[in-house]
């Protein structure tokens, strides 16, 4: 049985009682932190195409074979930087051997990103409690940026760093959505909880459906546990609510990915995305 929450102080108030949260405010460059130490390493056609077309993605190097230069100039895609044309053979021996690279091979400086603080107060929010797998956290964010979420929120150990994998999972996801790295989960929750935001766990055993879990007018943040582990026992104590999803088939599990996208379209079906 879930241990009982312990009670709020005056500065902690329930999320259904909260007050209008604090106006607009001047951020430094140190509430924008880099998203990778050193250089990240994106290849395939989606990634690099999308980090090209990204502004704020400063490029180094581009590497690419003949036709994939093709494929960037019919999707009028600028490569920005002097490409170098190769054989895929030389992309290959950058790579591992399982890598579909697809022509294409791009060095970028690590993106600007937002802290807790600078997410926007009624935001929608996803936090990954030590989700390892560079693959479903690739899978994860390219969800996240065709639900149109505006952070997602992971330790800085426990997660695979935002390049190669992930980034190829995540098919250019990672540069519009970005990926906040914090020390501590359930410290980084509490900072969430002082924004307004209602955090919801998901868990098998959630006494309610999501779809019946009331989303208020602030902040949405949802927290997926490990596959096979789920939410640690603090994450669970931590959140305001836990919620399921009911599976009407005879598997009742899913993989921590496409849970993400139904619990993402569940929460969008209430709290649509903000315009512009």
């Amino acid at each position: 049985m879930r241990p009982p929450r312990p009670p709020r102080d005056a500065a902690s108030t329930p999320w259904e009682k909260r007050g209008p949260r604090p106006g607009p405010q001047k951020y430094g460059p140190r509430d924008f932190p880099r998203d990778h130490d050193g250089p990240v390493t994106l290849y395939g056609f989606h990634s690099v195409v999308e980090a090209l077309s990204n502004p704020k993605r400063k490029i180094i190097r581009l590497m690419a074979t003949e036709n994939a230069l093709a494929r960037l100039a019919e999707a009028n895609v600028p490569t920005r930087v002097e490409p170098e044309i190769v054989r895929p053979g030389a992309i290959d021996r950058l790579l591992t051997p399982d890598s579909v690279h697809q022509g294409l091979y791009l060095e970028a400086e690590a993106l600007r990103i937002p802290t807790l603080k600078t997410i926007p107060a009624d935001g929608l929010v996803l936090v990954l409690d030590q989700i390892t797998d560079p693959h479903n956290v690739g899978a994860i964010v390219r969800t996240a940026a065709a639900f149109a979420v505006d952070a997602i929120v992971t330790t800085a150990r426990h997660s695979p760093e935002a390049t190669g994998v992930l980034a190829k999972s995540a098919s250019g996801g990672l540069e519009h959505v970005p990926l906040i790295l914090i020390q501590n989960l359930a410290r980084g929750l509490e900072d969430l909880e002082a924004r307004g935001y209602l955090r919801i766990g998901l868990d098998s055993e959630g006494p309610a459906t999501l779809d019946d879990t009331p989303l208020g007018s602030g902040g949405v943040a949802l927290v997926l546990g490990a596959e096979g582990k789920g939410l640690r026992q603090l994450t669970r104590q931590t959140c305001d609510v836990l919620a399921r999803l009911d599976m009407p088939g005879a598997i009742k599990s899913l993989n921590v990915s496409n849970a993400a996208a139904i619990s993402l379209h569940c929460v969008r079906r209430s709290k649509p995305a903000r315009s512009g």
